[in-house]
């Protein structure tokens, strides 16, 4: 298994991933979601908004953190409690972001785990913010 332990997780470590967001990945989280909110599939209606071209979903960009949950801290057998999120700035087809997690609190008698999120594109920009709680796996 993959990941670690309640008894191995420290306060302060990090994880994260790097995805370029494509509009491969909009059309399948429409797909999935059947949010087709226009901001995210028509161009022409994107140039009228404030974002000035068609952006991602939000919870698509936000949904990063699954994965660096999920496979890498606290990794397999995890499981996702509680999550918030404030989308700070637009993720533009092709943007690169980094989503990194970061412990800040370990309650071992609990077996719980909370953490900072912060996802940046690739101009180092800010573009969510968040805090997640986790129950990592007790054993291996």
């Amino acid at each position: 298994m993959k990941g670690k332990t309640i008894d191995l997780i420290k306060i302060g470590d990090t994880a994260f991933q790097v995805k370029k967001v494509t509009e491969h990945d909009i059309e399948l989280f429409g797909e999935v979601t059947n949010d087709y909110n226009p901001a995210h599939f028509d161009s022409e209606y994107a140039a009228g908004t404030m974002f000035k071209k068609r952006i991602s979903h939000g919870m698509l960009v936000g949904s990063l953190f699954s994965k660096v949950f999920g496979m890498d801290l606290p990794g397999e057998g995890s499981i996702y409690l509680t999550q918030s999120l404030r989308f700070r700035r637009p993720v533009y087809f092709e943007d690169e972001i980094t989503a990194t997690v970061t412990v800040t609190d370990v309650d071992i008698m609990k077996n719980r785990v909370r953490f900072d999120c912060v996802a940046k594109n690739q101009n180092d920009v800010v573009v969510i913010i968040g805090e997640a709680e986790l129950m990592p796996p007790e054993k291996k």
